[in-house]
């Protein structure tokens, strides 16, 4: 059993329900980096909660005493922090440009394309049913999809509806990282080694363009500190959580950022929700469930991603 995995006697409510918050709290997170985004630039908010997260996640690894990884977790914890970068900088982008609910469905992909990335990466085998379900999920793509070209077709958010297609295929190689990185460290070591990564990462790339960060207004440092924290607590929360309990009780849990997002879209930014939108969520959802349920002598690769 790994270091870091409780025995699942004890019981899911708690790590049921935590789950549930730190679904909850991603989505707050999100909404808060749109904002940010919008009104600070996305290359500077995604720098300045690089940041903010890094320095939390240092004090808390002095706090709790955490151990340094050794040089091959070492090195998984900078693969998944470059993944992870760049997958937040598409999807960030793409918010920037459609309403938040339609970004999340369509992000439902994710865990569909891991099926394929599993075989490649982990030798897995994919089974007929599983061929199915991607081919039901890539179908609930193309209403969404459909459904941003009717009326006024713009350009522009089909742009943003590419580049969260292009982030899930980067979520999915960030969960069969996730399933890895599960094994060997803490969740507090995982949430500070990502933020830490994605700030160099950032912080390279500003280096090589000669830009220099502007400094955030004061009202921007609050939603700086709070997606920074919502990020991190929401990466410990998550991380704690699927490591007491199966995935195939919590990974229902993961679509419930679908309603989330519809709700603070429609609170804080005026997004109506589309029956386009919510017909489409709801194939790739069943494809991901389908998916799931394929029975075999081990995981399957969505669950063993995201244990």
């Amino acid at each position: 059993m790994p270091p870091f995995v409780l025995s699942s006697s004890r019981g899911i409510a708690i790590p049921f329900a935590i789950c549930c918050l730190g679904v909850a709290l991603f989505s707050v997170m999100d909404a808060a980096m749109k904002g940010l985004s919008l009104s600070i630039g996305l290359f500077n908010a995604l720098f300045w909660r690089a940041l903010a997260g890094s320095l939390l996640g240092l004090v808390l690894m002095i706090a709790t005493r955490q151990r340094w990884p050794n040089r091959a977790v070492l090195k998984l914890h900078l693969l998944r922090g470059v993944v992870v970068a760049f997958m937040a900088s598409l999807f960030f982008w793409a918010i920037m440009r459609m309403p938040l609910a339609q970004a999340i469905a369509l992000s439902f992909i994710a865990p569909l394309i891991a099926l394929y990335l599993a075989a490649l990466l982990l030798k897995e085998r994919i089974g007929r049913q599983a061929i199915g379900a991607s081919l039901l999920g890539l179908v609930g793509v193309a209403v969404i999809v459909s459904g941003r070209m009717r009326g006024d077709f713009d350009p522009d958010a089909l742009l943003g509806a590419g580049a969260v297609l292009l982030s899930a295929v980067l979520f999915a190689w960030n969960l069969i990282l996730q399933r890895q990185q599960a094994q060997l460290a803490s969740p507090i070591e995982v949430a500070f080694f990502q933020h830490l990564v994605m700030l160099a990462v950032f912080s390279g790339v500003a280096a090589a363009l000669q830009w220099t960060p502007a400094l955030p207004r004061q009202g921007a440092w609050l939603l700086i500190v709070l997606a920074a924290t919502l990020a991190f607590t929401s990466l410990v929360a998550l991380a704690w959580a699927y490591a007491r309990a199966e995935a195939q009780i919590l990974i229902p849990v993961e679509y419930s950022a679908f309603l989330w997002a519809a709700i603070i879209g429609w609170l804080v930014f005026g997004d109506r929700l589309t029956m386009t939108t919510v017909a489409g969520a709801a194939l790739i959802v069943a494809g991901c469930l389908i998916a799931a349920r394929v029975k075999r002598s081990d995981p399957t690769p969505i669950e063993a991603a995201i244990v």
